[in-house]
C-alpha cells in the first residue's frame, strides 16, 4: 500500500515539472518574438528614414550667418529633393542646398539670383539685373549691402548665381574660385527652417 501511495504522490509532480518546463519555453519563445518584432520595427523606421533623406527631402543645417535672417545661426532647414526633378526649374528667389563648388564634400544653403543667361551687376551696393537701371527688390536682406567695386557675372546654361540673404556676412558666388552652382549639383528647395524657430521659407 505504501507504494502504491508514493507512486500516486510523485506522478503528479512529474507531470507538473513538464507543464513548467513548457511554461519557460513558451516565456522564452515569446520573448524571443518581442525582440524579433521590435527588430523588425527598428530596421523598417531605418530603411524609411534612409529613404525619405535620400529620395524625399534634405536636413542640413546653416552654421553661420550668412543667411540671417532667413534662416538664423544654428537653424536646420528641410528641403524638397522632388521640386526641381517633378515640379520646374530652379527660379529666381529659391533658397536651396547644394554642393559648394570650390568643394563638393561641402554643403552650402544660399539664394538664387540669377538664373541661366543673366547677367548680374553688383553696384553701388546694390543688385541689378540684366543691364536694368532699376535694382531688384530684395525685401529678405537683413541690411543694405556695403558697396563695393563693381562685379559682373553672366551666368552660363544650366547654371545659377548664388548669395546669402546677409550680404555683409556671406560668402557666396561674389567671392567664390568657381562661380556658378550647376543643376546637378543642386540638392534640395529649402521649404522651411526650424530649430530656434519655425519658418516656411519664401
Amino acid at each position: 500500500m505504501m507504494e502504491e501511495k508514493t507512486a500516486d504522490i510523485h506522478k503528479p509532480d512529474s507531470g507538473s515539472g513538464k507543464d513548467h518546463n513548457t511554461k519557460k519555453k513558451d516565456k522564452k519563445g515569446g520573448a524571443r518574438r518581442e525582440l524579433l518584432d521590435a527588430l523588425e520595427v527598428i530596421v523598417l523606421a531605418a530603411l524609411l528614414a534612409f529613404f525619405v533623406n535620400t529620395f524625399l527631402i534634405a536636413n542640413s543645417r546653416v552654421p553661420s550667418e550668412s543667411m540671417e535672417t532667413t534662416i538664423m545661426t544654428g537653424d536646420r532647414v528641410i528641403g524638397s529633393r522632388l521640386s526641381y526633378k517633378f515640379f520646374g526649374d530652379p527660379q529666381r528667389g529659391d533658397v536651396i542646398i547644394f554642393r559648394w563648388p570650390d568643394n563638393e564634400k561641402i554643403l552650402f544653403v544660399k539664394r538664387i539670383i540669377g538664373v541661366p543667361g543673366d547677367t548680374v551687376t553688383i553696384r553701388g551696393g546694390h543688385v541689378y539685373l540684366n543691364g536694368s537701371d532699376t535694382p531688384l527688390e530684395e525685401p529678405y536682406i537683413k541690411e543694405p549691402m556695403v558697396p563695393e567695386p563693381e562685379m559682373t557675372f553672366t551666368v552660363p546654361e544650366g547654371a545659377y548665381f548664388c548669395m546669402g540673404d546677409n550680404r555683409n556676412q556671406s560668402m557666396d558666388a561674389r567671392y567664390w574660385k568657381n562661380t556658378y552652382v550647376y543643376r546637378n549639383k543642386i540638392i534640395a528647395k529649402v521649404l522651411f527652417r526650424y530649430w530656434k524657430g519655425f519658418k516656411w521659407i519664401r
